[in-house]
């Protein structure tokens, strides 16, 4: 059990060190003006400190840094809200006031915001396929041997891919196959669209569409989604500007980490409600030990649909950055709620 005198200086040194990243020392606490403590007796409680493991010694400098035990006790005991600024509040306002198209571009822009705000690495997920269901199709011709496929989720995902035609295909070809698809793929979950094609739709086209076998085989390629398609990220190398990074044996590693979608999706996907905060090793992944990943979920019409994060060092601006995410979930479920 800490004392109120051991939390104060706690959360002080915590406080000082995620400013200047610099190891904090009794003295350099002694002198901050909300401080009447004498530096011997709070040398002796950050030893005291240290001794529980909430602090550590660096071979450096006489002064302490956190530990990942001080950083969770001061994420789950000491962090106070924050407040934004006006300005900030008003440029995230008009931020989202301003998207008005797509859900994929709302999300892109959701990580740049992120990531402009904060200064660390934002990465938003898409909604995931498991809520996704299809809504439309349009199949538009540019010539013989090309096409336009347009789908439309209903979440308001749109994508268009070039498709190749089989040889000697029909307008009339194509009027049937875009009215058979939307008649028996409407409302299905997008990750099930292949299965529905094989089981059900094969036997429709070999009725109705001649070469309905190298249809088959356009379709299963245009249709192939997968949740990578839907990681957006907002200043990739910004975390890798942080002094802890200077160091290449730790810069590399996380650069790596960052370019494997599959890795980070693996890291965020399916985070429970409201705001997540794993710290170093508690990501489970030694490519982030030095890091810190806070995550925040987003829904749309009450069902869970993606979510966000700020990945930075352990050192991180947790007071600041856990305010700006429940502004950004908040902002995020509402826009897609009026969307769509």
């Amino acid at each position: 059990m800490l004392t109120e005198r051991q939390l104060f200086l706690l959360r002080a040194l915590v406080d000082d060190y995620i400013s200047t990243a610099e190891p904090v020392g009794s003295r350099a606490i002694a002198k901050r003006e909300d401080v009447n403590y004498s530096p011997a007796t709070i040398r002796n409680d950050l030893a005291d400190l240290e001794e529980m493991g909430f602090l550590e010694k660096t071979h450096t400098s006489s002064g302490r840094i956190p530990s990942e035990k001080g950083y969770r006790f001061y994420v789950d005991h000491l962090v106070s809200p924050v407040l934004l600024t006006a300005r900030e509040m008003q440029s995230i306002k008009k931020a989202f006031t301003d998207m008005y198209y797509e859900v994929e571009k709302v999300i892109q822009e959701t990580a740049k915001i992120m990531s402009d705000f904060t200064n660390y690495t934002a990465i938003a997920m898409g909604p995931e396929l498991n809520d996704t269901k299809l809504k439309h199709i349009q199949i538009i011709q540019l010539n013989a041997e090309k096409a336009i496929m347009i789908i439309v989720t209903d979440t308001g995902h749109v994508e268009s891919r070039t498709i190749s035609l089989p040889k000697k295909v029909s307008a009339r070809d194509i009027e049937k196959l875009i009215n058979i698809l939307n008649q028996k793929l409407k409302n299905v979950p997008v990750f099930q669209l292949k299965t529905k094609i094989e089981k059900e739709i094969k036997k429709v086209l070999n009725k109705h569409i001649e070469n309905y076998e190298q249809i088959l085989s356009i379709l299963d390629e245009a249709l192939s989604y997968h949740p990578l398609d839907q990681i957006y990220y907002g200043g990739k190398n910004n975390i890798l500007a942080q002094p802890e990074f200077r160091d290449v044996d730790k810069f590399l590693p996380l650069l790596n980490a960052l370019e494997e979608k599959e890795t980070i999706y693996e890291l965020l996907r399916s985070p429970s409600s409201g705001i997540n905060i794993k710290i170093g090793h508690e990501n489970n992944l030694v490519a982030i030990k030095d890091c810190s990943v806070i995550t925040a979920s987003y829904s749309m019409g009450g069902e869970h649909m993606g979510t966000v994060a700020v990945i930075g060092p352990t050192r991180m601006a947790y007071p600041r950055v856990i305010t700006l995410m429940e502004v950004i979930s908040r902002k995020l479920t509402h826009l897609l709620t009026e969307l769509y």
